[in-house]
This record gives structure tokens, sequence and C-alpha cells, in this order.
């Protein structure tokens, strides 16, 4: 079969854009709402992805490898710092609230929320979003200051850990129905 660019450009068809996302950072009751301000302030971010681990038998020198458990790895996003400090205020409740800095302590539950990320188009229509389930910040990253950091704004990096992720399309396998 040959390929030829006008048959690349047909599937290509512009392509995604990796600057056009919008990120939806959710947080639980009774802490400041980061959804409007979270789609400007968030600088990076990644759509999260998954691995399943194999499971290996040996069998007569050979290895077998059948599907494991399927793993999510850390979602990390990089903030831009408000002058308000707004999202790192809220950031730094919600993990104190889970266990707080003097004594140890926090919530057993209430904490986890959904967040989401979508893939956008040039438009600023949404091409796919996932969700994120069950989140919360596991890593609030130190915010950089320095006399010789000119024409920066500060940003840090922020780790939430989740449960699984599913996508607002629903077009995934539930409950292992197959193909």
């Amino acid at each position: 079969m040959v390929l030829n660019v006008n048959q690349f450009k047909e599937k290509l068809r512009g392509g995604t854009r990796s600057n056009l996302f919008a990120v939806t950072l959710s947080t639980p009751d009774g802490l400041e709402s980061l959804e409007e301000i979270s789609n400007f302030m968030v600088k990076t971010a990644e759509l999260p992805g998954s691995t399943i681990s194999p499971i290996i038998i040996p069998f007569r020198g050979r290895q077998l490898k059948i599907s494991g458990d399927k793993t999510f790895d850390p979602w990390s996003v990089t903030v831009i710092n408000d002058p308000d400090f707004l999202v790192r205020k809220t950031l730094e409740r919600w993990m104190s609230g889970m266990n707080n800095h003097e004594d140890n302590q926090g919530v057993d539950e209430g904490y986890f929320v959904d967040l989401r990320i979508s893939q956008l188009d040039r438009n600023g229509e949404k091409l796919r979003t996932y969700i994120l389930k069950d989140a919360w910040p596991s890593d609030l990253g130190p915010l950089p200051v320095s006399f010789d950091a000119q024409d920066t704004l500060g940003e840090y990096q922020v780790v939430f850990q989740y449960q699984y992720w599913t996508t607002e399309e629903e077009d995934l396998i539930e409950h292992g129905d197959g193909f």
C-alpha cells in the first residue's frame, strides 16, 4: 500500500493541539471553588494513562503473558500562582483537612472529588473529556522565589492521586462486558 501526503492530510484533519485544553479542579464541600479559575491557572497537565501489568506464567521454557491488574499513575499539573494565592491556599486547606500539621489528624472521608481535563478543538469545543474519579492532592510542590527570576511568573506542581479514570462520552467498556 502506497501512502502519500494527501492521504495523510485527510486522516490528520488538522490533528489536536497540545495547548488547547481545559482543566476543572473541583474541591470538597466547604472549600473555595476552583472550577472557574483552574481553566486559566493550570499551565500544564496531561491526559491520563493506564497500565495493565502482565502476569507471567512459566511454561516449558517459555513465558506466557496474560493481563493482570490495571494501575493508574498519579496525575500532575503545573499551576501559575495567582496574586491572591487562591488556588494554593485552597489546596493547602484541602491537604490540611486530610492531615493537619499540628497533630497529624484529619478527616477519613469527604475529601474525594472528580477532576476533569478536556482536549479542545481550535474553536474551544470539547473533543474528549477525561474524568479522574475520587481524586485528592497528595503533593503540593514548592513555590520557588528568587531575586534573579526576572520576567517569570511563579508556578508550582500539584500531584493528585485518583482511583481510576473514565470519559464523559462513556464509550469505555463497563464491568467487563467485552469488546
